[in-house]
């Protein structure tokens, strides 16, 4: 660890620090900040247990090491939380404070808490408060916007140490000391530059490293820029350097200046890949995203990024994929860069194929999970070479590691209130992509920021048919979270978008989810009449499965209301629509309701000659755990109506297609092993 290591954007739960540091100077600065973990806050002289974490402010301009000085902080103290390190970072480099939701939510995921999805901050808060309750952490909350973003995270508990870095002062919270930084001591500038340039440099003009050092005013940033300079020309002296910033006429800060120094040496090719990494989602970059911004080889982009670790103007991810970061300090410089050198146009098109680029990867990603699919097969096979994953996995993996960068795309194709085709295609993408890999339920707290994003530009641009299809997806992911309440006020909101539109689809979707939130909040009455109007939709646009899928939803209203008589009706008519459109799988399981209900309008005779129709249906729609559910119903209607030796073979029959079941359960987990082990 360096005093220039600045830290990612994303959310880890660490456990201690291993390894030697290497961390340069600051030695009052920590002890400082150790002393003052052992302080006597305010409430103890007073008498009282302190009521929450103590905070540690370290406050200092971005490039200052400040991050740097709080990871040296948290290695030499980790050992006394023995329930490990959080780290989040509360400022996006563009200078956007994160919400306060997303931060929770990415701390609670770290502690592998998971919240319903859609959950307001005070909520998340509330959450992350409860999961920490009990534990000994530390938390590092880097680059703080404000006070407000840390007292939502701080936790109720004197157990746990916060560490909070910002650019300054953070009032409104009791007993905090900022510890503020200027530059490096000189010994410590003079080291930082010879980790770099080598030590013979260094040692052939000492006088020359300090004055160096002195002009980079010790900053870390500046200091890694002048490294960087110097060690890509072997034979410049560290005088030569020197002269040049002494004498540089411009204005600005050290660290500015040296960057103009350094940016100005670069090839035209590089300098134009480096100022449009201010494109960068979340100022995170990898060699797929450099490539579609300025239009290179990903291989040539590859080497360039690792050219610009080597020159201090990125940083790599500690990662299994090739990840660069953006240094917050540097950030702004290069915004200034791209807007001074490329017109908006350029700036744009850059944009866009920077984000179509990401489409195409999630396409891939999403295709690759479809093995069984001609189509997705070819669609892999028409993609180049660079864009593919070598098997599954790499692509589960791909979208784990890219998810900051996947979800600030996201908010990027949005950002400026438009809903444009390549947004629409970005947003439908990364929704198949995510639930493809790790499912709906997973996914739904970032399907819900997705979902969300949609809504708020079709609200603002007045877009109704986005407006109903964001409602629908909004109003589904409430439902599964068990909001059916908040649901219904969706659904209700996308049924009048889809009618203002005159969208049928999204009228009858509409029309069918809100009678399955009054079929959950036990009003059946009207769960059945907003299903019958769904279905008048459906048979007006001949829809017919659709259509019997309708009828049995209706049929489940009528059976939780007690209306056998309806009930039947409409599972007949369910169990017709299915088999004229030759859906035994359907059939069967229509079957199956119909002789449930049939049972409970006493009527056993009747459901005893359904069962067995639905087990030769289930039968020939190879529906085996369905089969032997059909067979133990069966089995305790015998024993009802007095037949135990019928029952009991049926018992039998359902244990062997159970057993079968399982059988092919354990294949199928040892296949999944096999290949996890090739992959």
């Amino acid at each position: 660890m360096t005093d220039q290591v600045v830290e990612t954007g994303d959310v880890r739960l660490t456990g201690h620090a291993a390894g030697e540091s290497q961390f340069l100077g600051r030695t009052r600065e920590l002890k400082e900040l150790r002393a003052d973990i052992e302080r006597a806050g305010l409430d103890t002289l007073a008498g009282r247990k302190p009521p929450r974490a103590r905070v540690l402010l370290i406050a200092g301009r971005p490039g200052s090491g400040r991050t740097a000085l709080a990871e040296e902080l948290v290695h030499q103290v980790a050992d006394r939380y023995p329930d490990g390190v959080l780290r989040a970072r509360l400022t996006d480099p563009d200078g956007t404070p994160v919400p306060v939701e997303r931060a929770a939510r990415d701390l609670l995921a770290a502690l592998e808490h998971q919240a319903p999805a859609g959950a307001c901050g005070d909520e998340l808060s509330d959450s992350l408060r409860d999961a920490l309750a009990d534990r000994r952490a530390l938390l590092l909350l880097d680059d703080a916007a404000d006070a407000e973003q840390v007292d939502a995270l701080l936790p109720d508990t004197p157990d746990c140490l916060v560490v909070a870095v910002s650019e300054g002062p953070l009032t409104g919270i009791p007993d905090v000391r900022p510890c503020t930084l200027g530059g490096l001591d000189a010994k410590s500038g003079v080291e930082l530059l010879s980790r770099h340039t080598g030590s013979v440099r260094i040692t052939v003009d000492p006088r020359a490293a300090e004055g160096l050092a002195e002009e980079c005013q010790g900053q870390p940033a500046a200091l890694m820029l002048a490294g960087g300079w110097l060690a890509a020309r072997p034979k410049a002296a560290v005088l030569d350097l020197a002269k040049q910033l002494r004498t540089d006429p411009a204005e600005g800060t050290a660290l500015s200046r040296v960057f103009r120094l350094a940016y100005d040496a670069l090839p035209a090719t590089a300098a134009r890949m480096l100022r449009l990494l201010a494109l960068a989602p979340a100022g995170l970059v990898d060699p797929q995203t450099a490539s579609a911004l300025v239009g290179c080889s990903v291989d040539s982009a590859h080497t360039t990024l690792d050219e610009f670790v080597a020159l201090g103007f990125l940083h790599a991810v500690d990662s299994p994929l090739p990840q660069y970061e953006v240094p917050g300090c540097l950030h702004p410089l290069l915004r200034v860069l791209a807007g001074h050198h490329e017109r908006p146009v350029e700036l744009q098109v850059a944009r866009a194929r920077m984000l179509e680029r990401t489409v195409r990867l999630l396409q891939v990603c999403r295709a690759i999970t479809e093995t069984d699919s001609p189509q997705a097969r070819q669609r892999l096979l028409d993609m180049p070479r660079a864009l593919r994953f070598p098997t599954p996995r790499a692509a589960a993996d791909w979208l784990r590691l890219t998810r900051p960068a996947l979800l600030a795309s996201a908010r990027l194709a949005v950002g400026d209130g438009e809903l444009d085709t390549l947004a629409r295609r970005l947003m439908s993408q990364l929704v198949r992509a995510m639930v493809a890999h790790v499912g709906t339920q997973a996914a739904a707290p970032d399907l819900y920021e997705i979902h969300s994003l949609v809504l708020d530009v079709a609200e603002r641009r007045e877009l109704p048919r986005e407006r109903a299809a964001a409602l629908l997806n909004l109003g589904d992911l409430d439902a599964r979270s068990g909001r059916t309440a908040d649901a219904l006020v969706r659904y209700r909101a996308a049924l009048d978008a889809g009618r203002e539109v005159d969208d049928p689809y999204a009228a009858g979707r509409a029309m069918e989810s809100v009678g399955g939130a009054h079929l959950e909040l036990g009003d059946y009455d009207r769960a059945a009449d907003w299903f019958g109007r769904a279905l008048v939709e459906r048979l007006a646009r001949g829809e017919r499965a659709d259509a019997a899928r309708l009828y049995g939803r209706i049929a489940a209203a009528h059976t939780f209301a007690g209306r056998y008589g309806e009930a039947l009706r409409n599972w007949r008519a369910a169990i017709s629509g299915h088999r004229k459109l030759g859906d035994v799988a359907a059939q069967a399981r229509a079957l199956s309701e119909l002789a449930r209900v049939q049972e409970y309008a006493g009527r056993p005779d009747e459901s005893l000659r359904t069962c067995r129709e639905a087990v030769e249906w289930a039968r020939r729609a190879e529906d085996t755990r369905l089969q032997a559910a059909l067979h133990l119903r069966v089995a305790d209607t015998l024993e009802r109506l007095g037949d135990p030796a019928s029952a009991g073979l049926h018992r039998g029959a359902a244990e062997r297609l159970l057993g079968e079941v399982n059988q092919e359960d354990d294949a199928d987990a040892c296949e999944i092993r096999t290949t996890s082990a090739e992959d």
